[in-house]
């Protein structure tokens, strides 16, 4: 797998954040701030913090990544096509009619897409039964499932919790992107979540808080994920659009999209352009 130093690592988030936000714009597409709060994670996923290239698209010892938050797989895309798993003149289409990159990403539309997903609550559930084949299998690769923090309301999030210690699965890592919003108001205000660390602990998972937005951290994090004798938890505290100063932290950017001005704002303040 290439190696990627922290400096070209921030330069490869700020790109996609500005690809995220061009994607946008062009596709029509709200759901903004919930792609950019998660590019961090996504660039320490894909560039060195899983067993993940598209050289190994068939390979059955490859990890496997669910971005549960469906609704935030501009970023996503972004991500593979700057990987490689996909032309980025293909970015331009998002959203578009007929194109293979829908606004939910659906299994097979491109390659790197592993399932449907955007129904939120049903990513871990998924990830839980990969994992599980996987051991039924002898095959040894981890299960990384993206979670939003609004979508630990739902029921179905807590008993894939419960499934994965139960049955051992040690080979899975969730993360859930703590951005502390939802789409009608701040999380803690909706359901109050409270410790998400500790619930996840209680649960039975080995569960960490983690800085979001630092690359450093993270790719050490998630590559020690799914390593122990219990499946992993990463609390990733993140910033709602962050990267783009008009747009961090507020709620207003889940829906809108942004003017050709802004665009170009965002690119300056990203350095892109």
């Amino acid at each position: 797998m290439a190696e990627y130093g922290l400096c070209e690592l921030k330069k490869i988030a700020s790109e996609l954040r500005y690809l995220t936000v061009k994607m946008s714009l062009e596709g029509g597409a709200g759901h903004l701030a919930s792609g950019l709060s998660c590019i961090d994670l996504l660039t320490a996923v894909y560039f060195g913090g899983l067993n993940l290239c598209p050289e190994k698209l068939d390979d059955l010892l490859r990890d496997r990544f669910i971005l549960s938050k469906g609704h935030a797989v501009a970023g996503l895309y972004a991500t593979l096509a700057r990987r490689g798993y996909f032309d980025e003149g293909l970015l331009s289409t998002f959203n578009g009619a007929g194109s293979s990159l829908p606004e939910h990403p659906v299994p097979g539309c491109v390659p790197g897409i592993e399932v449907a997903t955007g129904s939120l609550g049903h990513g871990l559930s998924i990830g839980l039964g990969l994992a599980h084949a996987g051991r039924m299998k002898g095959l040894d690769y981890r299960v990384c499932v993206l979670l939003s923090d609004g979508e630990c309301n739902e029921g179905s999030v807590w008993e894939g919790a419960m499934y994965g210690a139960a049955k051992g699965l040690n080979r899975m890592v969730v993360m859930v992107d703590y951005n502390g919003w939802q789409a009608t108001g701040r999380t803690d205000e909706i359901l109050n979540v409270g410790s998400l660390r500790d619930k996840w602990r209680a649960f039975g998972w080995d569960a960490m808080d983690v800085d979001g937005h630092d690359l450093a951290v993270l790719q050490e994090a998630i590559g020690r994920g799914g390593c122990g004798d219990k499946p992993t938890a990463l609390i990733a505290h993140t910033v709602k659009g962050k990267g783009v100063s008009f747009m961090e932290d507020d709620n207003n950017w889940h829906y809108r999209i942004p003017t050709v001005e802004q665009l170009a704002a965002a690119g300056k303040e990203l350095g892109i352009l």
